[in-house]
């Protein structure tokens, strides 16, 4: 009998750069965090995922993709849901230190499932 393997589907909001990184890497984990950058915030819903990259990503550099991806609840469970202003924006705040340990916590790929401003074809991921 196969196990089920309970996940949380997640989504990033991320710019052109950390997209390529991520391309980069085949999609099966994001880039280190930059050292102004202490925190890595997946967040809990696609529209605010769509709001941060079509908002505030196309403003900052022109363009900002969605990306979307399963995460182990059992990693998750360490941390708690943040709100980050309005109640409909819920996201986790991972420790960049903490970083590698989420992209092992991460089941399958990262998809790419929005794209907006410049450039903003959506990427074929590779199977």
């Amino acid at each position: 009998m196969d196990e089920q393997i309970d996940t949380v589907t997640l989504w990033r909001p991320v710019g052109p750069e950390e997209l390529r990184l991520i391309e980069g890497s085949g999609m099966p984990a994001f880039p280190p965090r930059l050292p102004d950058q202490p925190i890595f915030y997946p967040v809990l819903s696609e529209a605010y995922a769509v709001q941060i990259a079509r908002d505030w990503n196309v403003r900052a550099s022109g363009s900002g993709s969605v990306t979307r991806f399963d995460v182990l609840k059992s990693f998750l469970d360490r941390y708690r849901v943040e709100h980050a202003g309005s109640k409909a924006h819920l996201e986790y705040w991972i420790p960049a230190e903490d970083l590698p340990e989420f992209n092992s916590a991460i089941v399958g790929r990262i998809e790419v499932t929005a794209a907006f401003g410049k450039d903003a074809n959506l990427p074929v991921n590779a199977e």
